[in-house]
């Protein structure tokens, strides 16, 4: 299990923008997208950037003599600190069977990541958690600033999406950036939006650097060791149960194929913590989908205690979500009844 005291946000941010460091690191002025705030804010978290100054140019001479520069300058060249992605011939991708190509930010966390999630936990480098975290944090964070940044949708489309998301980090990073009715739109205030866009994907990083350390990797474990016991709670093998409650989603799917399960896990059982009933979720087809490989029967849905209990024929129910992700009842027998019903239904 993990114990460690985690560095707080605020204490990482005014470290890594102290500029009592003669380095200067060089992107592009105008405007600005998350790759390149989330590139510089990375780097200021390394050792031999800590607390660089910005330098946001597109003179090709300045940038020529700064100590290193993020996307901008067409040059991709870690010996010298050049890292833009926008050349015709780039094609770099984060490896480890990752295929998204690379912004700056994931330019910057490739060649700089492990130190980074280091010197964020006070960890040595060599450390094993901070190699598990390395490829675990690019997945759950940095690739998507990679492919939102590089064009990359996440489905195949052929219809429009059913809804819009405007509220993920790259919109709200490119939310900073001057707005036509903005009155003040020099180069000092062009800047100071920039901190701010460095700060805000800076903090949501050092964040999911934390989460991942102390809460996804212990729970690692535990759901490993649900998925081997999951022939003594059924002999179907598609149910398991939590020894305790814990951030189980991002495993599972990793875990059956790391342990080749098969069948899938098609339900997870847990107590809730705020009422010591017990619930049954289903098993998501993957972890960005809200479809599941089995809902729960379509005449339970909707339905709660008494009028759920009749229908389903298992006492104590106390309900079943309208979309057959999840329900619930009073007892852990109960809960597997539900489960076991819902495999045969």
């Amino acid at each position: 299990m993990w114990h460690r005291t985690f560095p707080s946000f605020r204490r990482i941010l005014s470290s890594s923008f102290s500029t009592s460091r003669a380095k200067r690191v060089g992107t592009h002025n105008g405007t600005f997208h998350c790759d390149e705030a989330l590139a510089c804010f990375m780097l200021r978290l390394s050792k031999l950037f800590s607390g660089a100054d910005i330098v946001r140019t597109r003179d090709s001479n300045l940038l020529e003599v700064l100590d290193a520069v993020v996307d901008v300058g067409r040059v991709y060249d870690p010996k010298r600190h050049r890292y833009d992605h926008h050349q015709r011939d780039f094609d770099q991708v984060f490896g480890n069977g990752f295929v998204t190509k690379l912004s700056s930010a994931g330019l910057i966390y490739k060649h700089f990541g492990l130190e980074i999630i280091a010197n964020v936990l006070h960890l040595d480098e060599d450390h094993p958690h901070v190699h598990q975290l390395y490829p675990a944090i690019y997945r759950n964070f940095v690739e998507a600033v990679d492919a939102v940044d590089n064009g990359v949708s996440q489905y195949d489309l052929k219809e429009s999406p059913k809804y819009i998301i405007n509220t993920d980090l790259a919109f709200r990073v490119e939310r900073l950036n001057f707005d036509w009715i903005d009155s003040d739109q020099s180069a000092d205030a062009e800047n100071e939006a920039f901190h701010r866009a460095m700060a805000l994907a800076g903090g949501e990083f050092v964040e999911n650097v934390n989460y991942y350390a102390k809460s996804w990797l212990p729970a690692q474990s535990i759901v490993m060791e649900c998925l081997a016991a999951r022939e003594t709670i059924d002999s179907s093998g598609e149910i398991i149960k939590l020894n305790r409650s814990c951030p189980w989603k991002l495993h599972i799917h990793e875990l059956e194929e790391e342990m080749k399960i098969n069948p899938s896990i098609k339900y997870v059982l847990y107590q809730d913590d705020r009422s010591e009933t017990w619930r049954i979720q289903a098993v998501a087809i993957s972890p960005a989908t809200y479809e599941n490989r089995k809902p729960l029967p379509y005449l339970w849905r909707g339905l709660e205690n008494d009028r759920l209990s009749e229908v389903a024929g298992i006492p104590d129910c106390t309900f079943a979500h309208m979309s057959g992700f999840i329900g619930g009842n009073q007892s852990y027998d109960g809960a597997l009844a539900m489960a076991r019903a819902s495999l045969k239904a």
